[in-house]
């Protein structure tokens, strides 16, 4: 008989997906911020590609310099980026249609973001909640009314 060898404990650290808002908020010391940081100590923050790509954009439009371009690409290494594959295209699609079907129809940006969370079973922090409102199950954590 095969002898088992010995369990070991597993330390499993909550996730949680960060809204483009809320990574903003904290990137550019709003006071808003300060509400949401409680939300991602001793979590694995993460964001969705489009979170990534929405802060790029951010950059560019307001025509942000090198340093603090640098300092955005910085900032962002602390949270890990979760990119696009067939598994999350057919959650977005998902989340698309189900919203729609609910009468609430959801932006594209917000439905990765969602499609993100939904797909790895894990919260999502955002400062508006009104932009998912038509995505079931997803379960989310807002400091605003």
């Amino acid at each position: 008989m095969a002898k088992r060898g010995k369990r070991e404990d597993v330390t499993v650290i909550p996730s949680i997906v960060v809204d483009t808002d809320v990574v903003s908020f904290i990137f550019k010391g709003d006071t808003r911020g300060v509400w949401y940081e409680p939300h991602l100590v001793g979590k694995v923050a993460i964001i969705s590609f489009m979170t990534r790509a929405e802060l790029n954009q951010w950059a560019l439009l307001s025509h942000w310099g090198r340093a603090r371009r640098e300092r955005l690409a910085q900032y962002l290494r602390r949270f890990v980026v979760i990119h696009s594959d067939d598994h999350l295209c057919l959650q977005w699609a998902e989340v698309k249609a189900q919203a729609r079907r609910n009468g609430t129809p959801i932006e594209t940006a917000d439905a990765w973001i969602a499609a993100t969370a939904l797909l790895h079973g894990i919260p999502l922090v955002t400062h508006n909640r009104s932009d998912y409102a038509g995505v079931e199950g997803l379960q989310i954590i807002s400091e605003s009314g």
